[in-house]
């Protein structure tokens, strides 16, 4: 039982690790602009199946295709939120971005599935159906890739909220957008490119996802639920409350599924959802940190 709990906890930790990459996205989208963008699951599949395309055309590793789909999303984001966000009623934006993004969800999985079909697609690299050997504890590559990219990719993040320009501007528009503009912030370029800095979060965690689990166009709609519980948890605008949000719930589950069943296990998040809205509806780490974060 001491090693199933083990087990369990180091896969937690990993598994964590890669819902704090998915779901910082979804923080930032919040945090700069109080947009609910329901459709980022939908585009982390898009990056994965792009990742797909590029591995099945010339071979490369998931992870080598990050230098083409970074970018590629990055120039999207800025693209969607310019096009189609901005031009939402700000009294109504909270509301209608559900709408907007939700229809930019069916519209990808469309696409995808036209392109596609139904059918799983997966990613299959040598290194990755190995695993690594601690004592009575086995961790497969695959998650520890998993969790290496995302630490890097989060540590990426922070430093450019924490020491560059740029971040310094985009917390100030996320703090107060107007007194940001009152010091010479062009707010309406930083939230641009804040919203592509959340969809290049999701090409790094599109490529993961590709390299760790088969997937099929409409796969995303089983992440909106727990990326939206982690961030909740965390506390809406909190890139740091949704990291550490998404470890304990990844613990959480991890735990659950080695004691009782992989129900229960996805339970937690929901369960977790609702005490939040119950006991501290700013998040269990938001408050002053989601203002500043």
């Amino acid at each position: 039982m001491v090693t199933l709990l083990l087990q369990g906890l180091a896969l937690g930790v990993l598994t964590g690790g890669l819902y704090a990459l998915l779901a910082s996205g979804l923080s930032l989208y919040f945090g700069v602009m109080r947009v609910v963008m329901v459709a980022h699951p939908a585009f982390l599949f898009l990056a994965a199946y792009l990742t797909y395309t590029l591995h099945t055309a010339s071979g490369l590793d998931p992870l080598l295709a990050l230098p083409v789909t970074v970018p590629l999303f990055f120039a999207l984001g800025v693209a969607v939120q310019r096009l189609l966000v901005a031009r939402l009623a700000p009294e109504n934006l909270p509301m209608m971005s559900v709408l907007l993004t939700f229809g930019l969800a069916l519209v990808i999985e469309g696409l995808l599935g036209t392109v596609y079909t139904g059918s799983y697609k997966s990613v299959s690299m040598d290194y990755a159906t190995r695993s690594l050997t601690l004592g009575a504890v086995r961790l497969p590559y695959d998650r520890i890739v998993a969790f290496a990219v995302a630490a890097l990719t989060l540590a990426a993040l922070f430093t450019i909220l924490l020491k560059s320009r740029f971040g310094r501007a985009l917390r100030a528009t996320i703090q107060h957008r107007e007194a940001a503009r009152l010091v010479g912030i062009r707010t309406e370029r930083v939230t641009g490119y804040g919203f592509g800095v959340g969809l290049a979060t999701a090409a790094v965690g599109g490529s993961v996802l590709a390299l760790i689990t088969p997937f099929f166009p409409a796969a995303h709609w089983a992440w909106i639920g727990k990326l939206m519980a982690i961030i909740v948890v965390g506390g809406l605008g909190s890139v740091l409350g949704a990291a550490l949000a998404a470890v304990m719930l990844g613990v959480i589950e991890s735990l659950v599924l080695v004691t009782v069943d992989a129900t229960w296990a996805t339970m937690m998040f929901y369960v977790f959802l609702f005490l939040t809205l119950i006991a501290r509806p700013q998040g269990f780490f938001g408050g002053r940190l989601a203002q500043r974060f």
